[in-house]
């Protein structure tokens, strides 16, 4: 939970991807909070343990009920992919942060190659980013081997969503200037 806050306001790609490892965390309890308790919770300091289930007892309440206790995102987390959509599309506007613009077309390609080979052409580009992050950062933590290919097309899509993560926090604070 402070975990959460404190990478939402300070990274908000990190923050994105810890809350979809949060969903996986509560999908492979079967969304049961007893199992939260025991396999989760109780790895914490008990102090911690009433806020923490408070938190995980919300979000499990929430994907049940917008019926994505198997598979989706819930709709906070949509809600963020959301502006930072828009966001982006304010950025590449923009004729101010050529930087960005820069990222983005140097990621570009490795979008369209991820879009096509998952068989989500229509996907937005920010979640096959996102998912591409959290595809490795499963890899990793599974120890499984990345590919070359995989590390590199991972390292521009790094680039381009921690410009992105910058410019929202930028935007946040009111110190972001798209104005041409």
């Amino acid at each position: 939970m402070r975990i959460a806050q404190s990478l939402k306001e300070k990274n908000i790609a990190e923050y994105l991807i810890y809350m979809w490892q949060t969903e996986d965390l509560i999908r492979a309890n079967d969304c049961d909070m007893d199992k939260v308790k025991a396999n989760v919770i109780s790895q914490f300091a008990a102090e911690d343990r009433p806020a923490l289930e408070e938190w995980y007892g919300n979000l499990v309440e929430m994907m049940r009920a917008e019926g994505v206790k198997e598979h989706g995102h819930l709709q906070i987390n949509r809600n963020v992919l959301q502006e930072l959509t828009e966001l982006h599309g304010r950025l590449l506007a923009s004729t101010r942060h050529p930087f960005y613009n820069a990222a983005y077309f140097k990621a570009l390609p490795f979008i369209v190659e991820l879009r096509q080979k998952n068989g989500h052409k229509d996907e937005p580009e920010l979640e096959t980013c996102f998912e591409a992050l959290y595809g490795v950062l499963l890899l990793r933590l599974q120890k499984k081997e990345v590919t070359a290919a995989t590390a590199t097309a991972l390292k521009a899509i790094s680039n381009f969503m921690a410009l992105l993560a910058s410019y929202y926090a930028q935007d946040r604070k009111g110190e972001l200037d798209l104005d041409d």
